[in-house]
Protein backbone atom coordinates (compact mmCIF):
# COMPACT_ATOMS: atom_id res chain seq x y z
CA UNK A 1 0.00 0.00 0.00
CA UNK A 2 1.34 3.30 -0.54
CA UNK A 3 0.31 6.82 1.04
CA UNK A 4 -1.78 7.87 -2.02
CA UNK A 5 -4.64 4.48 -1.96
CA UNK A 6 -7.58 5.31 -0.36
CA UNK A 7 -10.03 2.37 1.28
CA UNK A 8 -13.54 2.97 1.78
CA UNK A 9 -13.39 0.26 4.37
CA UNK A 10 -10.92 -1.73 6.15
CA UNK A 11 -10.61 -4.41 9.22
CA UNK A 12 -11.98 -2.64 12.11
CA UNK A 13 -11.50 -2.54 15.13
CA UNK A 14 -8.54 -0.48 13.96
CA UNK A 15 -5.00 -1.61 15.38
CA UNK A 16 -4.11 0.76 18.58
CA UNK A 17 -7.35 2.34 17.97
CA UNK A 18 -6.13 5.08 15.42
CA UNK A 19 -7.39 5.54 12.05
CA UNK A 20 -5.65 4.07 9.20
CA UNK A 21 -3.85 6.66 7.05
CA UNK A 22 -5.48 5.21 3.91
CA UNK A 23 -8.73 4.76 5.27
CA UNK A 24 -11.36 7.01 3.23
CA UNK A 25 -14.56 8.80 4.15
CA UNK A 26 -17.24 10.64 2.83
CA UNK A 27 -16.42 14.38 3.78
CA UNK A 28 -18.83 17.27 3.53
CA UNK A 29 -16.45 20.37 1.65
CA UNK A 30 -17.32 22.93 4.04
CA UNK A 31 -15.71 20.81 7.00
CA UNK A 32 -12.93 20.08 4.84
CA UNK A 33 -12.49 23.54 3.75
CA UNK A 34 -12.62 24.63 7.71
CA UNK A 35 -15.51 26.71 6.83
CA UNK A 36 -17.55 24.54 9.20
CA UNK A 37 -15.99 22.27 11.86
CA UNK A 38 -17.26 18.49 11.74
CA UNK A 39 -20.45 18.38 14.04
CA UNK A 40 -21.27 15.21 12.79
CA UNK A 41 -19.39 12.13 12.14
CA UNK A 42 -20.98 8.41 11.17
CA UNK A 43 -19.74 5.24 11.36
CA UNK A 44 -22.28 2.96 9.19
CA UNK A 45 -23.32 -0.38 9.63
CA UNK A 46 -21.16 -1.42 6.55
CA UNK A 47 -17.96 0.14 7.78
CA UNK A 48 -18.26 3.19 5.60
CA UNK A 49 -17.22 6.79 7.51
CA UNK A 50 -19.18 10.08 6.85
CA UNK A 51 -18.16 13.66 8.28
CA UNK A 52 -20.60 16.37 8.43
CA UNK A 53 -21.03 20.10 9.46
CA UNK A 54 -24.35 19.20 11.12
CA UNK A 55 -25.94 22.10 9.30
CA UNK A 56 -25.66 22.64 5.66
CA UNK A 57 -27.49 19.27 3.54
CA UNK A 58 -25.01 17.11 2.74
CA UNK A 59 -27.32 15.38 -0.25
CA UNK A 60 -27.27 18.49 -2.12
CA UNK A 61 -24.92 18.17 -5.77
CA UNK A 62 -21.60 18.67 -5.20
CA UNK A 63 -21.51 19.10 -0.93
CA UNK A 64 -19.34 15.84 -0.29
CA UNK A 65 -16.11 14.62 -1.43
CA UNK A 66 -14.35 10.87 -0.82
CA UNK A 67 -11.19 12.20 0.62
CA UNK A 68 -8.95 10.10 3.41
CA UNK A 69 -10.21 10.83 6.91
CA UNK A 70 -6.61 12.11 8.34
CA UNK A 71 -7.81 14.99 6.17
CA UNK A 72 -10.23 15.92 8.66
CA UNK A 73 -8.09 15.00 11.50
CA UNK A 74 -5.76 17.33 10.86
CA UNK A 75 -8.21 20.15 10.60
CA UNK A 76 -9.46 18.91 13.99
CA UNK A 77 -7.75 16.56 15.99
CA UNK A 78 -10.63 15.55 18.09
CA UNK A 79 -12.20 13.71 15.28
CA UNK A 80 -8.96 10.97 15.81
CA UNK A 81 -10.46 10.15 19.08
CA UNK A 82 -13.58 8.71 17.29
CA UNK A 83 -11.59 5.87 15.63
CA UNK A 84 -13.21 3.29 18.07
CA UNK A 85 -16.98 4.02 17.47
CA UNK A 86 -18.49 1.13 16.33
CA UNK A 87 -20.10 0.86 13.34
CA UNK A 88 -23.79 1.78 13.20
CA UNK A 89 -23.03 4.82 15.24
CA UNK A 90 -22.97 8.32 15.03
CA UNK A 91 -21.77 11.23 17.41
CA UNK A 92 -22.74 14.71 17.42
CA UNK A 93 -21.38 17.91 18.90
CA UNK A 94 -22.57 21.42 18.94
CA UNK A 95 -19.11 23.16 17.94
CA UNK A 96 -15.29 22.97 18.39
CA UNK A 97 -14.38 22.41 22.06
CA UNK A 98 -17.76 20.53 22.94
CA UNK A 99 -17.72 16.97 23.95
CA UNK A 100 -18.97 14.26 21.19
CA UNK A 101 -22.43 12.35 21.83
CA UNK A 102 -22.70 8.71 20.61
CA UNK A 103 -25.86 7.43 19.88
CA UNK A 104 -27.16 4.63 17.07
CA UNK A 105 -26.91 5.92 13.53
CA UNK A 106 -29.89 7.71 11.91
CA UNK A 107 -28.29 7.31 8.25
CA UNK A 108 -30.64 6.44 6.40
CA UNK A 109 -28.34 3.78 4.41
CA UNK A 110 -27.87 1.59 7.69
CA UNK A 111 -31.62 0.75 7.45
CA UNK A 112 -31.84 -2.55 5.98
CA UNK A 113 -33.42 -3.24 3.21
CA UNK A 114 -36.96 -5.46 4.25
CA UNK A 115 -38.70 -7.58 1.56
CA UNK A 116 -41.50 -8.04 1.37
Amino acid sequence: MTSNEMFRELPFPYPGGVFPKQLGAVVQKTVLSGEEPARLVIHTQDNSWLVGDGINDPNEPGACVATHIWHVIEKDRSVAELASLGCGFQVTRDGPGEPWYAEPSSFEGDEEDEED
